[in-house]
């Protein structure tokens, strides 16, 4: 069954968002991807929001650029928790995106990560850590990520200052 909700604005989006499918698939997630724009097909923003939790999805991962509305919108139609990931924009870098993401009303929470890539990457974390709160073997695979994370940085060497 999907568990998770990847949407995103536009198709463009997806250089970015690609790498939030990747963390889940990479921990047996099922998601979905989908093009969802706040603007153009609000209709369908309103009904991928309304049927999200009659469908068994446990979090929605909205990506966005420029005025960013999809996160916020999606969090206003449903329950089912929102993450958002701002995606870099033309003209301010994705700045933009990240204020119109982070700055919801009181009320309407969307939890709001980096621009872009590490912003999507952390967004598919957060939902295993959130789905890893009921699911044992799910908790387990975090912990190991994070131990390999550790290990990693730990076998990093410099070079010799000549």
């Amino acid at each position: 069954m999907i568990e998770v909700g990847i949407v995103m604005g536009s198709n463009s989006d997806w250089e970015v968002m690609q790498h939030a499918a990747r963390v889940l698939k990479s921990f047996g997630i099922a998601c979905e991807t989908r093009v969802v724009s706040a603007h153009r097909t609000p209709d369908l923003l309103f009904q991928y929001a309304e049927e999200a939790a009659p469908r068994g999805l446990k979090a929605i991962i909205a990506g966005a650029g420029g005025a960013a509305h999809l996160p916020g919108m999606l969090a206003a139609k449903t329950h089912v928790p929102v993450l958002g990931v701002p995606v870099p924009s033309k003209y301010l870098r994705g700045e933009d995106s990240l204020l119109s993401i982070v700055q919801m009303p009181k009320g309407i929470p969307v939890a709001t990560f980096a621009i872009g890539e590490a912003g999507a990457a952390n967004a598919a974390l957060f939902a295993v850590a959130m789905l890893a709160a009921t699911r044992p073997e799910l908790a387990e695979q975090l912990v190991a990520f994070r131990k390999q994370q550790e290990e990693t940085v730990l076998a990093m060497t410099l070079p010799e200052v000549e």
